[in-house]
């Protein structure tokens, strides 16, 4: 069992940054198809993909964030991070990390989440 925590919500202008961080149990990155990600949430909303990297350090990232959003790791922290600028009132969300780890990445875990509100 993996446990994820995330932290660094919270509440910031628009315009502004937040970093969140996803600190793992134990290693992640262990066979090559495993990844970390951060996915979020709204009410009357499916959750919805943030970021991912993979083994392989490759990100991926929604439309929508893409040149505000980065997504990096620690692997000697078993950390992955979010670095969010340029935030706007439309990434206000409950944010969730999540791994996908073990031998085809047959185990899937979800961190607990975390609130990032962007309002003035």
């Amino acid at each position: 069992q993996v446990q994820l925590v995330e932290s660094g919500g919270g509440l910031v202008q628009p315009g502004g940054s937040l970093r969140l961080s996803c600190a793992a149990s134990r290693s992640i990155f262990i066979f090559r198809t495993n990844a970390m990600g951060w996915y979020r949430h709204t009410p009357g909303k499916q959750r919805e993909l943030v970021a991912t990297i993979n083994y392989d350090d490759i990100t991926n990232y929604a439309d929508s964030v893409k040149g505000r959003f980065t997504i990096s790791r620690d692997n000697a922290k078993n950390t992955v991070y979010l670095q969010m600028n340029g935030l706007k009132p439309e990434d206000t969300a409950v944010y969730y990390c999540n791994a996908q780890a073990g031998w085809g990445n047959m185990y899937n875990y979800w961190g607990q989440g975390t609130q990032v509100t962007v309002a003035s």
